[in-house]
């Protein structure tokens, strides 16, 4: 039986190992550097295909078929549904951060910014924010997927599915979840990889809202059985949090506490998201 377990956990094993072997090398430059824009932002381009690179690794040491990471492309609506659920829940986030006042919509600062970057004349603050989102989210999703794709590889392509066939989903999400937050903390907690809150603050926001959409992302991937969820998933969540929603967040005084992944706001509303597909877990195989 003890040798039944410990075939069963060996392949995560192996990948977690050479995952935090090769990060810790992407870690000490972003750390030493003291930002993520260290490197012209390739140190975190880097780390951030780790999970990847080793997925692949382990794939070879086991002998395994690369084909098996999911790379079929499947029912193209999960794919939109993908891309729209982090607009969705981002929205609904932003939208009580604005209407309680605690933090303001817009950020002339970004819209001056916008404006210049556009470079077609004074076309007024409203349609230079939906151009830009226009432009954003329809061809910045593009290099947001490259590289969301070097953690999903890993993360959803191989441990998801490893974890799944002895774990079941609500195990799955929460352990998946929970190694990848745990993933990023170095650059939480010694670089700049925040929004301005205490890291004792921004801990435990960031890692309840990683731990809720980690169920979001199993149940795409376990349903759809496409790593491509995962992908569009997660460069969806980068791309609208990162690039639109808070930049155009203007700071009303303590509003890095509800913004953004480290603020209090995006948390909860991921909960809730959460409890609807674990409600959803019966529509899952029961195995992978």
């Amino acid at each position: 039986m003890e040798n039944q377990t410990e075939n069963k956990f060996k392949p995560i094993g192996i990948f977690l190992s050479i995952t935090f072997t090769l990060s810790a090398i992407f870690y000490f430059f972003i750390i030493y550097s003291g930002k993520l824009g260290g490197g012209a932002g390739q140190y975190v381009m880097g780390l951030m295909w780790c999970p990847g690179i080793s997925a692949l690794i382990t794939m070879k040491i086991l002998k395994r078929n690369i084909s098996d990471l999911g790379w079929k492309w499947g029912d193209t609506k999960y794919q939109v549904r993908s891309y729209l659920i982090p607009l969705f829940y981002a929205f609904i986030a932003y939208i009580i951060i604005w209407s309680f006042g605690w933090g303001g919509f817009y950020n002339e600062e970004t819209v001056t910014w916008i404006t210049k970057s556009i470079g077609i004349g004074d076309i007024g603050d409203g349609f230079s924010i939906m151009l830009y989102v226009l432009l954003v989210g329809v061809f910045g999703i593009i290099g947001s997927m490259s590289s969301a794709l070097g953690e999903e590889i890993g993360w959803r392509g191989f441990l998801v599915p490893e974890l799944y066939k002895s774990q079941g989903f609500t195990k799955t999400s929460l352990i998946t979840g929970l190694i990848w937050g745990v993933w990023h903390l170095p650059i939480l907690l010694f670089a700049d990889y925040n929004s301005g809150t205490p890291s004792w603050f921004a801990m435990p926001c960031f890692m309840i809202l990683v731990i809720s959409i980690s169920f979001i992302y199993t149940w795409f991937r376990m349903k759809s059985g496409s790593l491509w969820t995962a992908v569009i998933l997660h460069g969806s969540h980068n791309l609208f949090i990162q690039s639109i929603f808070t930049p155009l967040t203007e700071d009303t005084g303590n509003t890095a506490y509800y913004i953004d992944e480290f603020g209090i706001v995006l948390p909860i509303v991921a909960i809730g998201f959460a409890i609807y597909y674990w409600s959803k877990r019966n529509e899952l195989k029961t195995s992978a």
